[in-house]
């Protein structure tokens, strides 16, 4: 009854309605259900959420949920780097008749150069109102058109205006051809944002922690002007720009006032479509620490900030108007209902005028006491080239320290790993079941026999290894002939399936004929329990998975090593089967959940990898990461590397190419 049970709640979730049929068992989705036990994961989160928010019932316990959220945010980045000397420079102006724009050049850490453009009215009274101005994924960065129409109408409102380049845009692109100095990544931001924000979660770190420190930092410069006022600066943005205005308000009080435009929406509404973005909009244990979008809202309360949305935006309405909702709330029990305002243009995705004029009134509303005009005049845009900063167009040819943010990861990865674990092998294998989040014990799994595998020679057994509520671990079981009590075992794991090397004469017929009893699975993400591949909303589906196994505190090679150990139990179990002579042989990254299976569970003989494993550091060092994300384990190297896991285990690894 019990499994019955689960499986009626398992179609339904990925949305198969098979209840109460009494037709014979087929398969289940093998590639369907690792999302779906994600996703069940990510809705009890997301209930336990709800249900600590509807307790808050004062403006007290707003300020408790408030030091928790910034405390889990900071976690969640790595915390934030140490102010450093900004050395900021004005290397150009252009003049206009009513402003001018200065090009600036400062940096948010040492060689860490952040382009912008600062418009300065002529004609206003000092000292302004300044707004710090965030750019969505544009090429051009700062200086697309689109963007610039805001700089330019809020300059001739009075507003002083500083115009940052993200990260991967404008004049900040990351990865260049190393002969031509031309892109290597496909320009816009996103391609530059995924290559960089993966490796940068090993370090336990967030690429978000760069975007948020350069606008702090922006901050700091615009208050070390003298013709700003230091009490009414505010921020700007969308899309991704709109995500980092959220971020930074949220976590930096001097914010007066934000616009947050084409970001906010809710978990709940975005886990299956469009899914998870770039990856500064991923944080790790997002959701296993009870956080959602309204929490950014909620910490940036009771300071005035407008929700910008669209009807029709990619992120969906249906959340945004939830998110509302939940931070209209918080601000009602701090007695500050009208500093939330929320803003709808039946449009799709963008900075449209409509949004565009809604975010210069409320600006002017708070930052200098009244909304002013509701027009916005036709603009004169400069020419992206105009705006550079830099000598070349580009920093990274333009000042031989320049540092980004693989090489400011690579180093911190260094200093992370400069001395190995120092702790005892039992040590080692807690931080490793920690780090993967790993249940203390793994359990016995149920294990049905659905048929029989035939290829050339090689004949076995078809099963399914129900590792844990909601999974199937396909496998195929080959034992030798004869009547020996107890064989010894291999435990055979190869990303590109089980069946992959069972060709008559191959090396798991090898293995049978010498006496082993070979267990070939297919854990999760490998093999038949691979996601398809296939793209949504403009994301591979292997990234969104591994994102999703993130956000709720998952990460694929822990579900990997658990089906591991899943099927060690099982093979530990038969009768047929010498307990104390599994051994465990790997292909490609497999050979890293091997390490971590053995490290975790002493009665693994040994491990055979095909060849010498790839540390994270190593990862950390590759000028541009092209590895799949399915390999993240976020924080690792905070904790040991792959050298820590072989010299603990020593004899028991060996490497058979």
């Amino acid at each position: 009854m019990i499994r019955t049970l689960v499986g009626c709640l398992f179609g339904v979730m990925i949305g198969i309605s098979a209840c109460g049929q009494t037709a014979a068992k087929t398969a289940p989705d093998y590639s369907a259900q690792t999302d779906a036990y994600l996703a069940n994961i990510a809705r009890q989160d997301l209930a336990a959420r709800r249900k600590e928010v509807s307790n808050i019932k004062d403006g007290k316990g707003v300020i408790a949920r408030q030091a928790y959220i910034r405390r889990m945010l900071l976690q969640e980045l790595g915390g934030l780097p140490e102010r450093t000397p900004l050395h900021a420079q004005v290397t150009g102006t252009i003049e206009h008749p009513d402003y001018v724009v200065q090009k600036l050049v400062y940096q948010s850490l040492p060689g860490f150069y952040v382009t912008g453009s600062v418009y300065v009215p002529k004609n206003a009274k000092k000292p302004f109102p300044a707004v710090l101005g965030l750019a969505g994924h544009s090429g051009d960065g700062k200086s697309f058109a689109g963007y610039q129409t805001v700089w330019v109408s809020l300059v001739r409102r009075g507003f002083l205006v500083l115009a940052i380049d993200p990260v991967g845009q404008g004049e900040r692109i990351e990865h260049l051809d190393p002969t031509t100095r031309r892109p290597l990544l496909q320009i816009g931001g996103t391609p530059e944002h995924m290559a960089d924000g993966l490796p940068v979660l090993l370090t336990g770190t967030n690429i978000a922690r760069y975007f948020i420190w350069d606008g702090m930092r922006g901050i700091d410069y615009l208050q070390s002007r003298e013709d700003v006022d230091k009490t009414r600066i505010g921020v700007a943005g969308n899309s991704g720009g709109g995500t980092q205005s959220a971020y930074i308000s949220t976590l930096d009080e001097r914010v007066a006032t934000s616009i947050i435009s084409c970001y906010l929406s809710a978990w709940d509404a975005m886990w299956a479509d469009p899914g998870p973005q770039d990856s500064e909009q991923v944080f790790d244990h997002f959701l296993a620490d009870h956080l959602d979008y309204a929490d950014f809202l909620t910490n940036i309360a009771p300071r005035p900030v407008e929700m910008e949305v669209a009807t029709r935006d990619f992120f969906p309405i249906a959340g945004a108007h939830a998110t509302f909702d939940e931070a209209r709330h918080t601000f009602d029990l701090l007695g500050k209902t009208d500093n939330l305002a929320l803003f709808e243009a039946d449009d799709p995705h963008g900075w449209s005028k409509p949004r565009r004029i809604a975010a210069y009134t409320w600006l002017s509303r708070w930052l200098k006491g009244s909304p002013g005009s509701s027009e916005e005049a036709d603009v004169e845009v400069d020419s992206p080239a105009a705006l550079n900063a830099t000598v070349t167009g580009q920093v990274l040819t333009s000042y031989p320290d320049a540092q980004t943010v693989q090489s400011l990861n690579a180093s911190l990865a260094e200093h992370l790993r400069s001395r190995p674990f120092q702790g005892s092998p039992a040590e080692l294998a807690e931080r490793v079941r920690q780090r993967l989040g790993l249940p203390e014990f793994v359990k016995e799994p149920d294990v049905e026999t659905t048929g029989t595998y035939t290829q050339g020679t090689l004949t076995g057994k078809k099963l399914e290894i129900h590792t844990e509520p909601g999974i199937t671990v396909p496998a195929l079981l080959f034992e030798p002939s004869g009547m020996a009590a107890r064989r010894p075992a291999i435990l055979y794991i190869n990303p590109s399936g089980m069946m992959a090397d069972t060709v008559t004469e191959g090396p798991i017929q090898r293995m049978v004929e010498q006496g082993n009893v070979v267990l070939a699975i297919d854990p999760r993400g490998w093999g038949e329990s691979a996601t398809p591949n296939r793209m949504i909303s403009g994301y591979r589906s292997d990234y969104q998975l591994a994102m999703h196994a993130i956000l709720v505190g998952k990460p694929v090679p822990g579900m990997q090593t658990l089906d591991v150990l899943s099927a060690f139990r099982y093979l530990s179990s038969r009768p047929d089967v010498d307990p104390n002579a599994i051994s465990l042989h790997t292909s490609g990254f497999a050979c890293n959940v091997g390490l971590f299976a053995a490290t975790i569970e002493p009665h693994i003989h040994t491990v055979a990898c095909d060849k010498q494993p790839m540390s994270y550091l190593a990862m950390t060092q590759l000028p541009l990461f092209k590895i799949s994300p399915e390999v993240i384990v976020p924080g690792v190297l905070r904790d040991f590397d792959v050298p820590d896991l072989t010299r603990a285990l020593g004899s028991r690894v060996r490497i058979e190419p």
